[in-house]
Protein backbone atom coordinates (compact mmCIF):
# COMPACT_ATOMS: atom_id res chain seq x y z
CA UNK A 1 0.00 0.00 0.00
CA UNK A 2 1.52 3.31 -1.02
CA UNK A 3 1.24 6.51 0.95
CA UNK A 4 -1.27 8.97 -0.51
CA UNK A 5 -2.71 12.36 0.29
CA UNK A 6 -6.18 12.76 1.75
CA UNK A 7 -7.38 14.00 -1.67
CA UNK A 8 -6.32 10.88 -3.57
CA UNK A 9 -9.11 8.32 -3.96
CA UNK A 10 -7.94 5.06 -2.45
CA UNK A 11 -9.35 1.57 -2.15
CA UNK A 12 -7.85 -1.45 -0.41
CA UNK A 13 -7.94 -5.07 -1.52
CA UNK A 14 -6.88 -7.98 0.67
CA UNK A 15 -6.00 -10.53 -2.05
CA UNK A 16 -5.10 -10.42 -5.71
CA UNK A 17 -8.18 -12.54 -6.53
CA UNK A 18 -10.66 -10.21 -4.77
CA UNK A 19 -13.37 -8.68 -6.97
CA UNK A 20 -14.39 -6.10 -4.37
CA UNK A 21 -12.41 -3.61 -2.28
CA UNK A 22 -13.09 -1.12 0.52
CA UNK A 23 -12.92 2.65 0.19
CA UNK A 24 -10.19 3.98 2.48
CA UNK A 25 -10.75 7.75 2.36
CA UNK A 26 -12.12 9.59 5.40
CA UNK A 27 -15.75 10.50 4.74
CA UNK A 28 -15.99 8.09 1.81
CA UNK A 29 -16.09 9.08 -1.88
CA UNK A 30 -18.85 10.55 -4.06
CA UNK A 31 -20.29 8.99 -7.20
CA UNK A 32 -18.20 9.83 -10.22
CA UNK A 33 -14.89 9.52 -8.38
CA UNK A 34 -12.25 8.02 -10.69
CA UNK A 35 -9.43 5.87 -9.31
CA UNK A 36 -5.98 5.81 -10.98
CA UNK A 37 -6.76 2.29 -12.29
CA UNK A 38 -9.68 3.70 -14.30
CA UNK A 39 -12.50 2.44 -12.04
CA UNK A 40 -15.23 5.07 -11.61
CA UNK A 41 -17.74 4.99 -8.75
CA UNK A 42 -21.35 4.52 -9.80
CA UNK A 43 -22.58 5.26 -6.26
CA UNK A 44 -21.45 7.30 -3.31
CA UNK A 45 -19.51 4.83 -1.13
CA UNK A 46 -18.93 5.52 2.61
CA UNK A 47 -15.50 4.96 4.12
CA UNK A 48 -14.81 1.29 4.81
CA UNK A 49 -17.63 0.10 2.58
CA UNK A 50 -17.25 -2.21 -0.37
CA UNK A 51 -17.04 -1.30 -4.06
CA UNK A 52 -17.30 -3.74 -6.97
CA UNK A 53 -14.09 -3.83 -8.99
CA UNK A 54 -15.70 -5.70 -11.89
CA UNK A 55 -19.18 -6.28 -13.27
CA UNK A 56 -20.91 -8.98 -11.23
CA UNK A 57 -23.82 -11.01 -12.60
CA UNK A 58 -26.62 -12.27 -10.38
CA UNK A 59 -25.35 -15.31 -8.49
CA UNK A 60 -21.66 -14.48 -8.95
CA UNK A 61 -19.36 -15.10 -5.98
CA UNK A 62 -18.25 -11.92 -4.22
CA UNK A 63 -14.66 -12.37 -3.05
CA UNK A 64 -12.87 -10.56 -0.25
CA UNK A 65 -9.80 -12.09 1.47
CA UNK A 66 -10.11 -14.52 -1.48
CA UNK A 67 -13.11 -15.94 0.40
CA UNK A 68 -16.71 -16.00 -0.81
CA UNK A 69 -18.42 -13.50 1.50
CA UNK A 70 -21.66 -13.78 -0.46
CA UNK A 71 -23.27 -14.04 -3.87
CA UNK A 72 -24.68 -11.15 -5.86
CA UNK A 73 -28.45 -10.99 -5.39
CA UNK A 74 -28.71 -9.15 -8.73
CA UNK A 75 -26.41 -7.74 -11.39
CA UNK A 76 -23.92 -5.29 -9.83
CA UNK A 77 -21.99 -3.01 -12.22
CA UNK A 78 -18.33 -2.21 -11.53
CA UNK A 79 -18.01 0.86 -9.32
CA UNK A 80 -21.21 0.08 -7.38
CA UNK A 81 -21.55 0.15 -3.61
CA UNK A 82 -21.83 -3.51 -2.55
CA UNK A 83 -23.81 -3.65 0.70
CA UNK A 84 -25.63 -6.35 2.64
CA UNK A 85 -28.90 -5.97 0.72
CA UNK A 86 -27.09 -6.90 -2.50
CA UNK A 87 -25.54 -10.07 -1.04
CA UNK A 88 -26.91 -13.52 -0.36
CA UNK A 89 -24.92 -14.95 2.55
CA UNK A 90 -23.47 -18.43 2.04
CA UNK A 91 -24.35 -21.28 4.36
CA UNK A 92 -21.99 -22.07 7.20
CA UNK A 93 -19.14 -24.44 6.38
CA UNK A 94 -19.97 -28.03 7.31
CA UNK A 95 -18.03 -29.41 10.26
CA UNK A 96 -17.53 -32.61 8.30
CA UNK A 97 -14.57 -33.23 6.01
CA UNK A 98 -12.44 -30.36 7.32
CA UNK A 99 -8.69 -30.24 6.78
CA UNK A 100 -7.04 -31.54 9.95
CA UNK A 101 -3.57 -30.28 10.95
CA UNK A 102 -2.55 -29.94 7.31
CA UNK A 103 -0.59 -26.70 7.60
CA UNK A 104 2.93 -27.35 8.86
CA UNK A 105 4.73 -24.01 8.90
CA UNK A 106 8.42 -23.81 9.65
CA UNK A 107 8.99 -23.12 13.35
CA UNK A 108 9.11 -19.42 14.14
CA UNK A 109 12.58 -18.32 15.27
CA UNK A 110 12.78 -17.75 19.06
CA UNK A 111 12.53 -14.17 20.28
CA UNK A 112 14.79 -13.84 23.28
CA UNK A 113 15.92 -11.15 25.66
CA UNK A 114 12.58 -9.40 26.26
CA UNK A 115 11.36 -8.96 29.84
CA UNK A 116 8.84 -7.10 31.97
CA UNK A 117 8.46 -6.30 35.65
CA UNK A 118 5.77 -8.57 37.03
CA UNK A 119 4.54 -10.13 40.27
CA UNK A 120 5.59 -13.75 40.69
CA UNK A 121 2.97 -15.89 42.37
CA UNK A 122 3.75 -18.96 44.43
CA UNK A 123 1.62 -21.13 42.13
CA UNK A 124 3.99 -20.35 39.26
CA UNK A 125 1.86 -17.73 37.50
CA UNK A 126 2.86 -14.08 37.05
CA UNK A 127 0.64 -11.05 37.50
CA UNK A 128 0.84 -7.73 35.71
CA UNK A 129 -1.06 -6.09 38.56
CA UNK A 130 -1.27 -6.58 42.33
CA UNK A 131 -5.00 -6.52 43.09
CA UNK A 132 -7.18 -7.66 45.96
CA UNK A 133 -10.23 -9.37 44.49
CA UNK A 134 -13.28 -10.02 46.63
CA UNK A 135 -15.28 -12.90 45.19
CA UNK A 136 -19.06 -12.97 45.61
CA UNK A 137 -21.05 -16.20 45.54
CA UNK A 138 -24.36 -14.58 44.66
CA UNK A 139 -25.65 -11.32 43.23
CA UNK A 140 -27.59 -10.62 46.45
CA UNK A 141 -24.41 -9.40 48.18
CA UNK A 142 -23.28 -7.10 45.36
CA UNK A 143 -24.61 -3.90 46.95
CA UNK A 144 -22.96 -4.62 50.28
CA UNK A 145 -19.65 -5.46 48.62
CA UNK A 146 -19.84 -2.27 46.54
CA UNK A 147 -20.13 -0.17 49.71
CA UNK A 148 -17.33 -2.12 51.38
CA UNK A 149 -14.99 -1.82 48.39
CA UNK A 150 -15.49 1.95 48.30
CA UNK A 151 -14.59 2.24 51.97
CA UNK A 152 -11.59 -0.08 51.54
CA UNK A 153 -10.33 2.10 48.71
CA UNK A 154 -10.89 5.31 50.65
CA UNK A 155 -9.73 4.23 54.10
CA UNK A 156 -7.42 1.23 53.77
CA UNK A 157 -5.78 1.24 50.36
CA UNK A 158 -3.71 4.41 51.00
CA UNK A 159 -1.95 2.45 53.79
CA UNK A 160 -0.83 -0.22 51.29
CA UNK A 161 0.89 1.60 48.40
CA UNK A 162 2.08 -1.58 46.69
CA UNK A 163 -1.49 -2.77 46.10
CA UNK A 164 -2.87 -1.49 42.81
CA UNK A 165 -6.60 -1.82 43.44
CA UNK A 166 -9.46 -3.58 45.17
CA UNK A 167 -12.22 -5.06 43.02
CA UNK A 168 -15.44 -6.82 43.83
CA UNK A 169 -16.10 -9.77 41.52
CA UNK A 170 -19.82 -9.09 41.18
CA UNK A 171 -22.03 -11.08 38.83
CA UNK A 172 -25.65 -12.10 38.29
CA UNK A 173 -25.34 -15.77 39.20
CA UNK A 174 -25.50 -17.88 42.35
CA UNK A 175 -29.17 -18.48 43.10
CA UNK A 176 -32.51 -18.81 41.31
CA UNK A 177 -30.68 -21.04 38.83
CA UNK A 178 -30.64 -24.73 37.98
CA UNK A 179 -27.41 -25.25 39.88
CA UNK A 180 -27.18 -28.96 39.04
CA UNK A 181 -27.96 -28.66 35.32
CA UNK A 182 -25.14 -29.99 33.13
CA UNK A 183 -24.29 -26.58 31.64
CA UNK A 184 -24.20 -24.92 35.08
CA UNK A 185 -20.56 -25.97 35.26
CA UNK A 186 -19.75 -23.14 32.85
CA UNK A 187 -20.64 -20.16 35.09
CA UNK A 188 -19.40 -21.95 38.23
CA UNK A 189 -15.95 -22.75 36.90
CA UNK A 190 -15.79 -19.30 35.26
CA UNK A 191 -16.21 -17.56 38.61
CA UNK A 192 -13.88 -20.04 40.32
CA UNK A 193 -11.14 -19.46 37.77
CA UNK A 194 -11.53 -15.68 37.75
CA UNK A 195 -10.92 -15.83 41.50
CA UNK A 196 -7.61 -17.56 40.72
CA UNK A 197 -6.48 -15.05 38.06
CA UNK A 198 -2.72 -14.28 38.27
CA UNK A 199 -3.33 -10.60 38.97
CA UNK A 200 -4.84 -11.46 42.37
CA UNK A 201 -1.67 -12.86 43.93
CA UNK A 202 -3.17 -16.17 45.14
CA UNK A 203 -5.24 -14.31 47.71
CA UNK A 204 -8.77 -15.73 47.98
CA UNK A 205 -11.49 -13.83 49.85
CA UNK A 206 -15.19 -14.60 49.49
CA UNK A 207 -18.38 -12.79 50.52
CA UNK A 208 -21.45 -15.02 50.78
CA UNK A 209 -25.08 -14.36 51.70
CA UNK A 210 -25.54 -17.75 53.33
CA UNK A 211 -28.68 -19.23 51.75
CA UNK A 212 -27.64 -19.21 48.09
CA UNK A 213 -27.39 -22.31 45.93
CA UNK A 214 -23.77 -21.59 45.01
CA UNK A 215 -22.26 -22.19 48.44
CA UNK A 216 -18.63 -21.08 48.93
CA UNK A 217 -17.39 -24.67 49.29
CA UNK A 218 -19.06 -25.57 46.01
CA UNK A 219 -17.54 -22.61 44.24
CA UNK A 220 -14.05 -23.20 45.66
CA UNK A 221 -13.79 -26.74 47.01
CA UNK A 222 -10.75 -27.75 49.09
CA UNK A 223 -7.72 -28.28 46.92
CA UNK A 224 -8.87 -25.85 44.21
CA UNK A 225 -6.91 -22.92 45.60
CA UNK A 226 -3.60 -22.20 47.29
CA UNK A 227 -3.28 -21.41 50.97
CA UNK A 228 -0.77 -18.81 52.10
CA UNK A 229 1.19 -19.58 55.23
CA UNK A 230 1.07 -16.26 57.10
CA UNK A 231 4.56 -16.92 58.47
CA UNK A 232 6.01 -16.96 54.94
CA UNK A 233 4.13 -15.43 52.02
CA UNK A 234 6.22 -17.50 49.62
CA UNK A 235 5.19 -20.80 51.23
CA UNK A 236 2.09 -21.79 49.31
CA UNK A 237 0.64 -25.19 48.68
CA UNK A 238 -2.58 -27.12 48.34
CA UNK A 239 -4.26 -27.98 51.60
CA UNK A 240 -7.16 -30.39 51.25
CA UNK A 241 -8.43 -29.39 54.71
CA UNK A 242 -8.13 -25.67 54.07
CA UNK A 243 -10.99 -23.47 55.18
CA UNK A 244 -12.10 -20.72 52.83
CA UNK A 245 -11.77 -17.13 54.01
CA UNK A 246 -15.49 -16.32 53.88
CA UNK A 247 -17.54 -13.44 55.22
CA UNK A 248 -21.14 -14.71 55.45
CA UNK A 249 -23.64 -11.87 55.79
CA UNK A 250 -26.32 -14.06 57.40
CA UNK A 251 -24.02 -15.12 60.24
CA UNK A 252 -25.47 -14.39 63.68
CA UNK A 253 -22.40 -12.31 64.48
CA UNK A 254 -23.54 -9.58 62.08
CA UNK A 255 -25.82 -7.13 63.85
CA UNK A 256 -26.86 -4.56 61.28
CA UNK A 257 -25.47 -3.35 57.98
CA UNK A 258 -22.38 -1.64 59.35
CA UNK A 259 -21.36 -4.84 61.10
CA UNK A 260 -21.24 -6.53 57.69
CA UNK A 261 -19.11 -3.74 56.24
CA UNK A 262 -16.68 -3.80 59.16
CA UNK A 263 -16.32 -7.56 58.87
CA UNK A 264 -15.47 -7.33 55.16
CA UNK A 265 -12.97 -4.54 55.83
CA UNK A 266 -11.26 -6.42 58.65
CA UNK A 267 -10.86 -9.53 56.50
CA UNK A 268 -9.70 -7.48 53.52
CA UNK A 269 -6.95 -5.83 55.56
CA UNK A 270 -5.34 -9.20 56.27
CA UNK A 271 -5.09 -9.83 52.53
CA UNK A 272 -3.92 -6.29 51.81
CA UNK A 273 -1.02 -6.73 54.21
CA UNK A 274 0.21 -9.80 52.37
CA UNK A 275 -0.26 -8.27 48.94
CA UNK A 276 1.55 -5.13 50.03
CA UNK A 277 4.66 -7.17 50.87
CA UNK A 278 5.01 -8.18 47.23
CA UNK A 279 7.34 -6.40 44.78
CA UNK A 280 7.71 -6.44 41.02
CA UNK A 281 10.64 -8.42 39.66
CA UNK A 282 12.13 -8.94 36.23
CA UNK A 283 10.52 -11.87 34.43
CA UNK A 284 10.82 -13.07 30.82
CA UNK A 285 8.23 -12.09 28.23
CA UNK A 286 7.23 -15.76 28.18
CA UNK A 287 5.22 -15.07 31.36
CA UNK A 288 2.73 -12.93 29.43
CA UNK A 289 -0.72 -14.46 28.98
CA UNK A 290 -2.53 -12.24 26.51
CA UNK A 291 -6.16 -12.31 25.44
CA UNK A 292 -6.97 -10.74 22.07
CA UNK A 293 -10.45 -9.57 21.20
CA UNK A 294 -12.28 -7.14 18.90
CA UNK A 295 -15.46 -5.15 19.40
CA UNK A 296 -17.25 -2.35 17.65
CA UNK A 297 -15.63 -3.80 14.52
CA UNK A 298 -15.61 -2.24 11.08
CA UNK A 299 -14.20 -3.13 7.68
CA UNK A 300 -10.80 -1.75 8.72
CA UNK A 301 -10.57 -4.20 11.63
CA UNK A 302 -9.36 -6.90 9.26
CA UNK A 303 -7.11 -4.49 7.35
CA UNK A 304 -5.19 -2.62 10.05
CA UNK A 305 -5.66 -3.41 13.75
CA UNK A 306 -6.28 -7.15 13.62
CA UNK A 307 -3.39 -7.89 11.22
CA UNK A 308 -1.10 -5.83 13.48
CA UNK A 309 -2.33 -7.83 16.48
CA UNK A 310 -1.75 -11.01 14.48
CA UNK A 311 1.84 -9.98 13.79
CA UNK A 312 2.26 -9.22 17.50
CA UNK A 313 0.70 -12.61 18.35
CA UNK A 314 3.48 -14.28 16.38
CA UNK A 315 6.07 -12.20 18.26
CA UNK A 316 4.57 -13.29 21.59
CA UNK A 317 4.55 -16.95 20.58
CA UNK A 318 8.18 -16.62 19.48
CA UNK A 319 8.95 -15.19 22.93
CA UNK A 320 7.36 -18.23 24.61
CA UNK A 321 4.25 -16.36 25.78
CA UNK A 322 0.67 -17.59 25.68
CA UNK A 323 -1.93 -15.90 23.46
CA UNK A 324 -5.61 -16.77 23.30
CA UNK A 325 -8.16 -15.76 20.70
CA UNK A 326 -11.87 -16.47 21.01
CA UNK A 327 -15.36 -15.49 19.78
CA UNK A 328 -17.00 -18.61 18.31
CA UNK A 329 -19.35 -16.91 15.84
CA UNK A 330 -16.51 -14.68 14.64
CA UNK A 331 -14.32 -17.61 13.64
CA UNK A 332 -17.01 -20.15 12.70
CA UNK A 333 -16.89 -19.23 9.01
CA UNK A 334 -13.15 -19.81 8.94
CA UNK A 335 -13.18 -23.11 10.78
CA UNK A 336 -11.33 -24.79 7.91
CA UNK A 337 -8.51 -22.26 8.31
CA UNK A 338 -8.28 -23.08 12.01
CA UNK A 339 -8.46 -26.86 11.88
CA UNK A 340 -5.77 -26.85 9.20
CA UNK A 341 -3.51 -24.82 11.54
CA UNK A 342 -4.07 -27.15 14.49
CA UNK A 343 -0.82 -28.57 15.84
CA UNK A 344 -2.42 -32.00 16.19
CA UNK A 345 -5.55 -33.85 15.15
CA UNK A 346 -6.69 -33.76 18.80
CA UNK A 347 -6.57 -29.95 18.82
CA UNK A 348 -8.54 -29.82 15.55
CA UNK A 349 -11.15 -32.22 16.94
CA UNK A 350 -11.50 -30.07 20.06
CA UNK A 351 -12.18 -26.97 17.93
CA UNK A 352 -14.79 -28.86 15.93
CA UNK A 353 -16.50 -30.00 19.16
CA UNK A 354 -16.68 -26.42 20.41
CA UNK A 355 -18.15 -25.21 17.10
CA UNK A 356 -20.73 -28.02 17.09
CA UNK A 357 -21.72 -27.29 20.70
CA UNK A 358 -22.23 -23.63 19.89
CA UNK A 359 -24.18 -24.39 16.70
CA UNK A 360 -26.57 -26.45 18.84
CA UNK A 361 -26.73 -23.70 21.48
CA UNK A 362 -27.73 -21.09 18.86
CA UNK A 363 -30.23 -23.48 17.34
CA UNK A 364 -32.02 -23.74 20.69
CA UNK A 365 -32.79 -20.03 20.39
CA UNK A 366 -33.73 -20.45 16.72
CA UNK A 367 -30.97 -18.11 15.57
CA UNK A 368 -27.77 -18.68 13.64
CA UNK A 369 -24.36 -17.08 13.35
CA UNK A 370 -25.79 -14.21 11.26
CA UNK A 371 -27.30 -12.76 14.45
CA UNK A 372 -23.77 -11.70 15.42
CA UNK A 373 -23.38 -8.68 13.13
CA UNK A 374 -24.48 -5.40 14.74
CA UNK A 375 -25.88 -2.20 13.19
CA UNK A 376 -22.53 -0.57 13.96
CA UNK A 377 -20.62 -3.34 12.18
CA UNK A 378 -22.75 -2.79 9.10
CA UNK A 379 -22.43 0.98 9.28
CA UNK A 380 -18.67 0.44 9.42
CA UNK A 381 -18.73 -1.51 6.16
CA UNK A 382 -19.06 -5.16 7.23
CA UNK A 383 -21.68 -6.75 5.01
CA UNK A 384 -22.23 -9.92 7.03
CA UNK A 385 -20.69 -12.35 9.51
CA UNK A 386 -18.60 -14.11 6.85
CA UNK A 387 -16.74 -10.90 6.01
CA UNK A 388 -16.47 -10.06 9.71
CA UNK A 389 -15.06 -13.50 10.53
CA UNK A 390 -12.30 -13.23 7.94
CA UNK A 391 -11.11 -9.99 9.54
CA UNK A 392 -11.42 -11.38 13.05
CA UNK A 393 -9.34 -14.52 12.51
CA UNK A 394 -6.24 -12.58 11.49
CA UNK A 395 -5.74 -11.59 15.15
CA UNK A 396 -4.47 -15.12 15.67
CA UNK A 397 -1.41 -14.60 13.47
CA UNK A 398 0.18 -17.57 11.74
CA UNK A 399 1.44 -19.84 14.53
CA UNK A 400 0.07 -23.37 15.01
CA UNK A 401 -2.89 -23.63 17.39
CA UNK A 402 -1.64 -25.72 20.29
CA UNK A 403 -4.62 -25.92 22.64
CA UNK A 404 -8.37 -25.42 23.06
CA UNK A 405 -10.31 -24.30 26.14
CA UNK A 406 -14.03 -24.79 26.71
CA UNK A 407 -15.96 -21.84 28.20
CA UNK A 408 -14.82 -21.12 31.75
CA UNK A 409 -11.76 -23.37 31.70
CA UNK A 410 -8.32 -22.05 32.60
CA UNK A 411 -5.00 -22.81 30.96
CA UNK A 412 -3.87 -24.97 33.87
CA UNK A 413 -6.95 -27.17 33.48
CA UNK A 414 -5.45 -28.29 30.17
CA UNK A 415 -1.82 -28.03 31.29
CA UNK A 416 -1.17 -25.33 28.68
CA UNK A 417 1.92 -23.25 29.40
CA UNK A 418 2.63 -21.44 26.13
CA UNK A 419 1.66 -20.95 22.51
CA UNK A 420 -1.48 -20.00 20.60
CA UNK A 421 -4.70 -21.16 22.23
CA UNK A 422 -8.30 -21.08 21.08
CA UNK A 423 -10.57 -20.23 24.04
CA UNK A 424 -14.16 -20.91 22.99
CA UNK A 425 -16.37 -18.00 24.05
CA UNK A 426 -19.39 -16.12 22.79
CA UNK A 427 -18.50 -13.04 20.74
CA UNK A 428 -20.13 -10.64 23.22
CA UNK A 429 -17.38 -8.26 24.35
CA UNK A 430 -18.26 -8.53 28.02
CA UNK A 431 -18.76 -12.30 28.12
CA UNK A 432 -15.62 -12.95 26.07
CA UNK A 433 -13.55 -10.71 28.35
CA UNK A 434 -14.96 -12.43 31.43
CA UNK A 435 -14.14 -15.90 30.08
CA UNK A 436 -10.63 -14.87 29.06
CA UNK A 437 -10.11 -13.59 32.62
CA UNK A 438 -11.12 -17.04 33.85
CA UNK A 439 -8.71 -18.64 31.38
CA UNK A 440 -5.86 -16.81 33.12
CA UNK A 441 -4.89 -13.73 31.09
CA UNK A 442 -2.73 -11.08 32.73
CA UNK A 443 -3.09 -8.65 29.80
CA UNK A 444 -5.89 -7.89 27.33
CA UNK A 445 -5.78 -6.36 23.83
CA UNK A 446 -8.97 -4.99 22.33
CA UNK A 447 -9.28 -3.66 18.77
CA UNK A 448 -12.14 -1.41 17.67
CA UNK A 449 -13.21 0.49 14.58
CA UNK A 450 -16.50 2.06 15.59
CA UNK A 451 -15.11 2.83 19.07
CA UNK A 452 -15.97 1.52 22.53
CA UNK A 453 -14.79 2.62 26.01
CA UNK A 454 -14.53 -1.04 27.07
CA UNK A 455 -12.23 -1.87 29.97
CA UNK A 456 -11.72 -4.43 32.73
CA UNK A 457 -10.89 -3.75 36.37
CA UNK A 458 -9.10 -7.07 36.73
CA UNK A 459 -6.47 -6.76 33.97
CA UNK A 460 -5.10 -3.85 31.93
CA UNK A 461 -6.76 -3.44 28.53
CA UNK A 462 -4.78 -2.02 25.59
CA UNK A 463 -7.14 -0.44 23.03
CA UNK A 464 -6.18 -0.41 19.34
CA UNK A 465 -8.01 1.86 16.87
CA UNK A 466 -8.51 0.59 13.32
CA UNK A 467 -8.82 4.09 11.80
CA UNK A 468 -6.86 7.30 12.25
CA UNK A 469 -10.11 9.29 12.44
CA UNK A 470 -11.18 7.30 15.50
CA UNK A 471 -7.71 7.61 17.05
CA UNK A 472 -7.84 11.41 16.61
CA UNK A 473 -11.36 11.82 17.96
CA UNK A 474 -10.84 9.39 20.87
CA UNK A 475 -7.23 10.39 21.48
CA UNK A 476 -7.53 9.80 25.22
CA UNK A 477 -9.19 6.39 24.92
CA UNK A 478 -7.15 4.64 22.23
CA UNK A 479 -3.64 3.41 23.13
CA UNK A 480 -2.47 2.51 19.61
CA UNK A 481 -3.47 3.93 16.22
CA UNK A 482 -3.38 1.11 13.67
CA UNK A 483 -5.13 3.40 11.18
CA UNK A 484 -1.67 4.56 10.13
CA UNK A 485 -1.44 1.31 8.18
CA UNK A 486 -4.33 2.37 5.91
CA UNK A 487 -2.91 5.90 5.71
CA UNK A 488 0.38 4.48 4.44
CA UNK A 489 2.40 6.06 7.26
CA UNK A 490 3.17 2.75 9.04
CA UNK A 491 3.36 -0.93 8.17
CA UNK A 492 1.63 -3.86 9.84
CA UNK A 493 5.03 -4.97 11.14
CA UNK A 494 5.82 -1.54 12.63
CA UNK A 495 2.50 -1.32 14.46
CA UNK A 496 2.87 -4.94 15.59
CA UNK A 497 6.26 -4.22 17.14
CA UNK A 498 4.88 -1.03 18.74
CA UNK A 499 2.10 -3.06 20.33
CA UNK A 500 4.54 -5.74 21.54
CA UNK A 501 6.74 -3.16 23.28
CA UNK A 502 3.70 -1.42 24.75
CA UNK A 503 2.54 -4.75 26.19
CA UNK A 504 5.82 -5.13 28.06
CA UNK A 505 5.50 -1.58 29.41
CA UNK A 506 1.89 -2.06 30.47
CA UNK A 507 2.65 -5.42 32.06
CA UNK A 508 5.37 -3.61 34.01
CA UNK A 509 2.91 -1.08 35.42
CA UNK A 510 2.31 1.58 32.77
CA UNK A 511 -1.38 2.52 32.81
CA UNK A 512 -3.56 2.25 29.74
CA UNK A 513 -6.16 4.92 29.01
CA UNK A 514 -8.93 2.65 30.29
CA UNK A 515 -7.03 2.28 33.57
CA UNK A 516 -6.38 6.00 33.87
CA UNK A 517 -10.08 6.79 33.49
CA UNK A 518 -11.12 3.70 35.53
CA UNK A 519 -13.38 2.46 32.72
CA UNK A 520 -14.48 -0.95 33.89
CA UNK A 521 -17.17 -3.12 32.35
CA UNK A 522 -19.09 -5.50 34.57
CA UNK A 523 -18.30 -9.19 34.61
CA UNK A 524 -20.89 -11.14 32.61
CA UNK A 525 -20.96 -14.87 33.24
CA UNK A 526 -21.99 -17.12 30.35
CA UNK A 527 -24.87 -19.24 31.65
CA UNK A 528 -26.46 -21.54 29.08
CA UNK A 529 -28.20 -23.52 31.86
CA UNK A 530 -31.83 -22.82 32.83
CA UNK A 531 -32.84 -20.11 35.27
CA UNK A 532 -35.55 -21.25 37.66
Amino acid sequence: MSESTARDPLYITMHVCDNVAIVANDGGLPAGTAFPCGLTLVDKVPQGHTVALVDLAAGDAVLRYNVVIGRAARAIPAGSWVHERLLEMPAARSLEGLPIATVKPAPLPPLEGYTFEGYRNADGSVGSRNILAITTTVQCVAGVVEVAVKRIKDELLPKYPNVDDVVGLDHTYGCGVAIDAPDAIIPIRTLRNITLNPNFGNEVMVVSLGCEKLQPERLLPPGSFAIVDERNVADVGVNEDAKLDVVCLQDDAHIGFMSMIESIMTTAEEHLERLNARRRETVPASELVVGVQCGGSDAFSGVTANPAVGFCTDLLVRAGATVMFSEVTEVRDGIDQLTSRAATAEVADAMIREMAWYDAYLNKGKVDRSANTTPGNKKGGLSNIVEKAMGSIVKSGSAPITGVLSPGEKLRDRDITEGLVYAATPASDFICGTLQLAAGINLHVFTTGRGTPYGLAEVPVIKVATRSDLARRWHDLMDVNAGRIADGSATIEEVGWELFRLMLDVASGKKTWAEQWKLHNALVLFNPAPVT
